[in-house]
């Protein structure tokens, strides 16, 4: 049997760096019904085609993605139980750091209404900030267990294993600019939109044996 592991201690430290959001997405979407499902989805097809034609003048890699999301198609039933029409709805999404391109693009599209916008951080931000964070972590664990060691009159420690971990908000949806709103702006004026701050947290978490 192995011996019992003695004088080994459990902690964890975090550093969370605050920061700009870069990245913007507004999902845009409608909604169709009739009593021909064919009919209903090739009206939601239309409507994501004219929306597709319009964005994709001005998409560029990164700056300004576009992308199909949620599609649906579902039976309507009476109050009798027996379906009576179809229902569907079709989304798409515009996302990037260019909120300039993004908002005035949103705003011109006609066949859609937005459905929410959402805030978050570009990947080259994320990974940039996770490095600060993660030398603030390193560095409060490794105080911390010289804290620990001394406390129990030990010299020092050695590092038995390690877990790093790191998170933030992810996207801070705000929905706002419901159809009415949409409609009444005009066609080519800019949508308003300002980004918030969000932190990136990271988590170092481990054991050490004192020694």
């Amino acid at each position: 049997m192995y011996p019992p592991v003695q004088n080994v201690v459990q902690l964890s430290a975090s550093g969370s760096v605050e920061v700009q959001q870069d990245l913007l997405s507004i999902s845009m979407n409608t909604t169709r019904d009739g009593s021909d499902a064919g009919a209903v989805q090739s009206q939601l097809k239309s409507a994501i085609d004219a929306a597709l034609v319009e964005a994709k003048k001005v998409a560029q890699p990164g700056q300004l993605d576009v992308r199909t999301g949620n599609f649906s198609l579902y039976p309507r039933y009476g109050r009798d139980g027996k379906p009576i029409g179809w229902q569907g709805s079709a989304e798409l999404v515009l996302e990037g750091r260019d909120f300039a391109r993004i908002s005035s693009t949103a705003g011109k599209i006609q066949t859609l209404t937005i459905g929410s916008v959402g805030f978050g951080l570009s990947r080259e931000q994320r990974t940039k900030v996770e490095g600060d964070a993660q030398g603030t972590a390193i560095e409060r664990f490794k105080a911390r267990a010289t804290e620990i060691a001394r406390g129990f009159g030990f010299a020092g420690y050695t590092l038995r294993e390690v877990n790093i971990s790191a998170n933030d908000q992810g996207f801070t949806p705000r929905p706002r600019m419901m159809a009415a709103e949409a409609k009444a702006a005009s066609v080519d004026a800019a949508l308003p939109v300002e980004a918030g701050k969000t932190s990136v947290v990271v988590t170092v978490s481990g054991s050490v044996q004192l020694k």
